[in-house]
């Protein structure tokens, strides 16, 4: 195979016959077993072979496997990650003692549990040498950067990119906080396409766009994705409403009216659609909007009130939810119900990620029962659903009682729900709380 190389352009070396310039080492790691297998090496740099100058490296072989490649005159292994399935990538900068040139050999080493194969690579003759352009540089751009949905963000979906743009070029795409410098094929002129693997512990953040990246030379372009990985045709769900459709709120207080939004499976919810309407009152700029919940918190006169919510998530599916409460003077009549109030946190509070104390009030001597779920996010985090804590507790003399749950598995964005019952005599009161990790 015949590959024209430009100075500051990838060169792909796939394994040749042994009459080739790249020739494979001995018998013994020829013979392993077709899962250490060693496919090519692709290198790029962009400044020749001189100091300073950046070598990139990606290896193809068998997946879940140890890969590094060693040149002649470096005098340390280049080690690769795995960052798509089968694919090492890794980069060394030349220094100055470094004594490599067009001759040094490349050696690269894949591993796979107890077997390894290795294979030895040149450079290819004028990768060190500056190339005096015949003619202007044609335009670099990205036309267009898009990904093949999927049904569900979960633990090994395939996500599928292509880029259309400059032919002749260089194409990779990161995704952040999850993978960098994925490489991409030119599959045909101007056309290219590259793909990952997401994992159990990878997070994707909805904030950060995935980034397609094609260079030509000492210049390059970028162009974010717009486009939603899922093909998400359900609508997000607004839940744990307060206070509940139909509550009687006593009067005496600045009243918080809240919910959340479950997009589970879904893009999640864009907080520039939310629309809060309070008895046909808009108070969507007084609130406190995030992708997972919203809250509105203010003294209400006495009287019936109606909320009225909308939302869309990323993908464009739209939510309505519409509910009623009542603000009502307490009456000087035994009480219809045991008191329960939350006094440590208000709902939709953001909680560290180490043990967290919750402390209420009811009346003296109640049993409580309490019960925490744990909900992992919409988006970037992979699990099911915690069962944290289930628990009976007591009020003391004076009402007041408290419990404490920390997961095992504290991850930034779950959302924790928690409910509470309220027991004395043949009185009983009910009361959510809902609590989020902290991002990051």
């Amino acid at each position: 195979m015949k590959t024209q190389l430009r100075n500051q352009v990838a060169a792909l070396f796939f394994l040749l016959p042994a009459a080739a310039a790249l020739s494979i080492l001995p018998t013994a790691a020829m013979a392993q077993p077709a899962e250490a297998e060693l496919r090519s090496l692709q290198v790029t740099s962009d400044g020749g072979l001189d100091a300073g100058s950046e070598l990139q490296f990606t290896v193809e072989g068998a997946p879940r496997g140890r890969a590094h490649v060693r040149i002649d005159g470096v005098n340390r292994n280049i080690l690769l990650k795995e960052t798509s399935r089968g694919v090492y990538t890794g980069a060394y900068t030349v220094k100055r003692q470094d004594r490599i040139n067009e001759d040094s050999a490349i050696r690269a080493t894949l591993r796979v549990r107890n077997r390894s194969v290795v294979a030895n690579y040149s450079f290819p003759a004028g990768i060190s040498r500056p190339q005096v352009a015949a003619a202007a540089p044609s335009a670099l751009k990205i036309d267009r950067f898009s990904v093949a949905p999927i049904d569900k963000i979960e633990p090994g979906a395939e996500l599928r990119f292509t880029l259309n743009g400059m032919p002749g070029g260089v194409a990779g795409f990161d995704i952040p906080g999850v993978v960098s410098n994925v490489p991409m094929r030119e599959v045909r002129p101007g056309v290219y396409e590259g793909a990952y693997t997401l994992r159990r512990l990878d997070k994707l953040t909805p904030s950060r766009p995935i980034v397609a990246t094609l260079r030509a030379g000492d210049r390059s372009v970028t162009s974010a994705l717009t486009q939603s990985l899922t093909a998400d045709a359900k609508p997000p769900v607004i839940r744990n409403m307060a206070p509940r459709d139909g509550e009687a709120v006593m009067d005496g207080g600045a009243i918080a009216v809240s919910g959340t939004f479950d997009d589970a499976g879904g893009v999640g919810v864009d907080p520039a659609t939310v629309r809060i309407m309070l008895s046909g009152r808009n108070i969507t700029a007084d609130s406190q909007i995030t992708p997972q919940f919203f809250t509105y918190r203010a003294d209400l006169p006495l009287g019936r009130y109606t909320v009225d919510v909308t939302a869309r998530d990323m993908a464009g599916n739209a939510v309505h939810k519409t509910w009623n409460f009542d603000v009502v003077t307490p009456v000087g009549a035994a009480p219809a119900a045991v008191p329960l109030q939350i006094t440590s946190h208000a709902n939709n509070t953001v909680i560290e990620g180490s043990t967290t104390v919750v402390r209420g009030r009811t009346a003296p001597g109640a049993l409580v029962d309490v019960k925490v779920v744990g909900i992992p996010p919409v988006v970037g985090q992979f699990g099911v659903t915690q069962n944290v804590l289930q628990q009976r507790v007591q009020a003391d003399g004076n009402g007041n009682f408290s419990f404490s749950f920390a997961p095992q598995l504290p991850l930034p964005g779950t959302r924790y729900e928690i409910t509470m019952e309220a027991y004395k005599g043949n009185l009983k009161a009910e009361s959510t709380l809902v609590l989020f990790q902290k991002q990051g």
